[in-house]
């Protein structure tokens, strides 16, 4: 019997089935010849550098990374060394932008412009809080919650009160404005505007009428471009949280049962507070949504390969609770960058390794229901087809496994060894896996030592005629 491994079924006390999604296990759909997809383990994440304090935010530009850390705004070079330019104060996540000539950075809702030479503040008093910043058509925008700002054309630092601009289809809040294809996406608490560039002496943007979007993010850094569209995490009015993709006027749900029930679980403030980003690397168009203590992950391209939505979640903990400390993906140097939210850590992604700035993680999957008709049968032994050779050098490596028959209650883990470095033709068995009165539900777990890759499980069943 062949056993897909992309997703996995448990129970909750509802009583309701519910999805597991892959944790540190990445969706990869290819023809391998043993299945149409395979899990492989994500990228380690390996300290290269330390900063002032955690990471806040980073941008490429130029060829350089300028990143916010603690209070300092600075550069960050190949070697992971951080150079301090200025102090931009406290706050959360940072937005940047850059157009020509200056790099602007909004740190709790203040204002920084950054020339190469100079890092100034725009104090002009018509500015406002700036919750976010973006560069479009020569102008930075800027958006305090209830009004859009523009800067002045040939004055980066001077604001006038007669440019403002507002979001007036529903009276929400506006957490952020974005940038897509030189148009201006107003990202409002319940719906999303879109504005065009048409000149003139006052605010230069005119709102394109009938391209309204009736569900907005929850909070300024819930939304970004994902695949020439915005992706955001956020409703509508009277409805729950679920994660959304909208372009021109048209909107598409991506989140599933599973994600919605886990929205759920956090209240509005926290939601506000999630940072959504984007990663594309080597056919995995993946969008990241880093929760309070959730990571979720999820992947365009495979789903469209595979036929129906492919999400997973990283973590960067020993049981697979528990979100990703890697945040603000930036690809410079020939290589993906990250820092800690947590610490004062400066990394990069690394497909050598599996560890989280040095330390293990786990790594877990489930299968889908096992249930042989309802005439049930004795598992004589379970294999993981899978690729094998990546443990540590010297060590022998083993995985676990864990059956349930209620989808709530778990057997005591049994273990397997995927063998040692260089061992690629090891095979993962378990044998004498007891027996199946109804239904089944299987899942492995191990740790980042057990580097490897999975296409499918095979069981040998013996049907029982009860």
């Amino acid at each position: 019997m062949q056993i897909p491994v992309v997703n996995g079924i448990y129970a909750d006390t509802s009583p309701d089935f519910r999805t597991s999604y892959p944790v540190n296990m990445v969706p990869v759909p290819k023809a391998t010849g043993l299945s149409q997809g395979y899990l492989r383990i994500a990228d380690g994440v390996v300290s290269i550098g330390s900063g002032p304090g955690i990471m806040r935010g980073q941008i490429e530009w130029d060829g350089t990374i300028y990143a916010v850390m603690g209070t300092k705004f600075g550069s960050i070079d190949s070697a992971g060394t951080f150079t301090t330019i200025g102090d931009v104060g406290s706050g959360g996540t940072v937005s940047m932008s850059y157009g020509f000539t200056y790099l602007a950075i909004t740190s709790g809702g203040r204002l920084y412009l950054y020339d190469k030479t100079t890092l100034a503040q725009n104090t002009d008093v018509h500015l406002g809080t700036a919750l976010c910043v973006v560069w479009v058509a020569g102008y930075y925008m800027t958006t305090d919650g209830e009004n859009l700002v523009v800067t002045e054309l040939n004055d980066p630092f001077a604001v006038s009160d007669l440019k403002y601009g507002s979001s007036e289809v529903s009276p929400d809040a506006v957490v952020s404005v974005i940038n897509l294809r030189n148009e201006i996406y107003a990202v409002n608490r319940n719906t999303i505007e879109i504005f065009t560039n048409i000149g003139g002496d006052l605010f230069p943007f005119q709102r394109v009428n009938g391209s309204q979007v009736h569900k907005g993010a929850c909070g300024t850094f819930c939304a970004t471009i994902y695949n020439d569209a915005i992706a955001f995490l956020g409703s509508g009015v009277n409805e729950p949280p679920g994660v959304y993709m909208t372009a021109n006027g048209s909107i598409k749900k991506i989140s599933t049962r599973e994600i919605d029930a886990i929205l759920t679980g956090y209240n509005e403030a926290e939601l506000a507070e999630a940072v959504v980003e984007t990663r594309l690397d080597l056919g995995n168009d993946t969008l990241v949504i880093h929760l309070p203590d959730h990571t979720l992950c999820f992947d365009a391209a495979a789903g469209e390969a595979i036929g129906h939505p492919v999400w997973y979640s990283l973590s960067s903990s020993t049981t697979g609770t528990g979100p990703f400390t890697a945040r603000h993906f930036v690809y410079c140097y020939d290589r993906w960058n990250v820092g800690s939210h947590v610490t004062s850590n400066i990394g990069r992604l690394d497909r050598s390794t599996h560890t989280h700035w040095g330390d293990p993680v786990m790594w877990q999957f489930g299968l889908p229901i096992i249930y042989n008709e309802g005439r049930g049968g004795i598992i004589h032994e379970l294999e993981l087809a899978c690729l094998t050779g990546d443990a540590p050098l010297g060590q022998s490596v083993s995985v676990w496994t864990e059956y349930s028959l209620n989808g709530v209650d778990w057997s005591q883990p049994r273990f397997a060894s995927i063998g040692r470095q260089g061992d690629r033709s090891h095979r993962v068995r378990w044998f004498r896996q007891g027996a199946i009165r109804n239904w089944r539900v299987q899942r492995f777990s191990g740790s980042s030592d057990a580097g490897l890759s999975v296409a499918r499980l095979e069981a040998r069943l013996e049907p029982l005629a009860w």
